[in-house]
């Protein structure tokens, strides 16, 4: 989705950092195997993840919602030597896919792969996070952001896409759109939860950063 002129968007990405060859080769995999690509972050995000995740340079990134793998690789950029990701999804058909890519990378020990509910493996993991990055079912965001929240380090960072949901969270809501009623009441959430600071940016199909207090 653009938000901005085509031809703006394009002197955009034109003059953004360019794409690094494996993700190349698992974007271009992705759209030719792989069903809905249009759930790939992409080149041009694909470089904002990976250079918020430089700035903050985390030794532990929770992911929720790996797809197939092109947005943990980017956020994997940004983490420190010793550092863990840990990424979580409920499509098992995709998890050789993903491991293929992470092991090409120079990440794939660091890389830690969880199949299931987030809301059930969240609790389960024993430790605080850095950076999470929100990119799953839009109707879980506030219960995601909820179970993440108190395992987010001081001056952590969440992550969360598709928070304009293509324009329709401005637009009369239909009755039975519940994915777009849910980010409605997420982006509030955000806007609301004196634990963060938050800005949302027109990037895309919208990206929200949060800053723990």
């Amino acid at each position: 989705m653009h938000f901005i002129p085509e031809k703006l968007d394009n002197y955009v990405v034109t003059h953004t950092q360019d794409e690094p060859e494996l993700l190349k080769q698992l974007n271009r995999e992705t759209y030719q195997k792989i069903l809905q690509p249009r759930m790939l972050s992409g080149h041009y995000q694909g470089r904002l993840l990976s250079m918020l995740s430089k700035l903050i340079n985390p030794k532990t990134i929770l992911e929720i919602g790996t797809y197939t793998g092109y947005s943990a690789l980017c956020l994997a950029e940004g983490i420190q030597s010793n550092g863990e990701l840990h990424t979580i999804d409920i499509d098992e058909e995709l998890y050789d896919f993903q491991r293929k890519y992470f092991d090409k990378s120079g990440y794939g020990s660091q890389i830690h792969q969880h199949l299931g509910n987030a809301l059930d493996i969240i609790p389960k993991l024993e430790m605080t996070f850095d950076l999470v990055f929100i990119d799953a079912d839009k109707e879980n965001y506030a219960n995601y952001f909820n179970c993440v929240i108190d395992k987010l380090n001081s001056g952590g960072v969440i992550l969360s896409d598709n928070v304009l949901w293509s324009g329709k969270v401005i637009e009369p809501l239909q009755k039975d759109d519940t994915s777009t009623k849910a980010l409605i009441e997420y982006n509030m959430l955000l806007k609301n939860d004196e634990r963060i600071e938050t800005i949302l940016l027109p990037i895309r199909d919208g990206l929200t950063i949060c800053r723990k207090k």
